[in-house]
């Protein structure tokens, strides 16, 4: 999870006054004033990125979490030796916007096909699971394991895998950011994986 923002009127003094690179070297030692101030700076110029990139409003809020996210947990991702802060940063928000870009696409082609009665392709973690559990016998096993699940995560897997919607439809019928469903599928395909596992064996 991300620090939770500071009063940014404190910011004023030091943080303000500092460059890109000591707010770096201050985030590199865990300073969340140095975070809030790289924010501040760069919030705005991240999301209209993503927007451009991504033309929806809740997934454009996703790509600029999930890359302050990132800089938060590995600052040292960004090396000052290959040119400036603002560069590398808007770099990586172009970057998640585009794997966003494509793994929405992925999405929406899988649910065309579930429409046309095609054959799904495994993309993902979470695919691999109810790939190889809708079949036969294991489909009963997979709907006694998701009644031990959870309510709001059964609820994401039912919408995305029984329903065939997209995590952004989800998220806008649940009201909740995307980040929220992503993380909630993916702890229910643990768990699914894990009760499955058990009861083959």
């Amino acid at each position: 999870m991300l620090p939770g923002p500071g009063l940014l009127q404190l910011l004023a003094v030091p943080y303000a006054e500092l460059d890109d690179l000591d707010l770096h070297r201050r985030l590199s030692q865990g300073e969340q004033g140095a975070f809030d101030e790289l924010y501040r700076r760069y919030g705005a110029a991240a999301y209209g990125l993503a927007l451009r990139l991504t033309g929806q409003q809740l997934l454009a809020q996703d790509v600029v979490h999930d890359a302050f996210l990132a800089l938060w947990r590995a600052p040292e991702a960004f090396d000052p030796a290959r040119g400036a802060f603002r560069t590398f940063f808007l770099s990586l928000v172009h970057h998640r916007a585009v794997d966003t870009i494509r793994r929405e696409e992925r999405l929406r082609k899988r649910q065309e096909r579930a429409s046309n009665l095609e054959p799904t392709v495994d993309e993902d973690v979470a695919e691999d699971v109810v790939a190889a559990s809708f079949m036969g016998q294991r489909r009963k096993e997979v709907r006694e394991a998701l009644t031990t699940l959870p309510p709001e995560q059964r609820q994401v897997v039912q919408l995305a895998y029984f329903e065939g919607k997209t995590q952004v439809v989800i998220a806008e019928e649940l009201h909740i950011p995307v980040g929220t469903v992503k993380t909630r599928t993916m702890a229910a395909m643990q768990k699914l994986r894990k009760a499955l596992q058990e009861e083959s064996e």
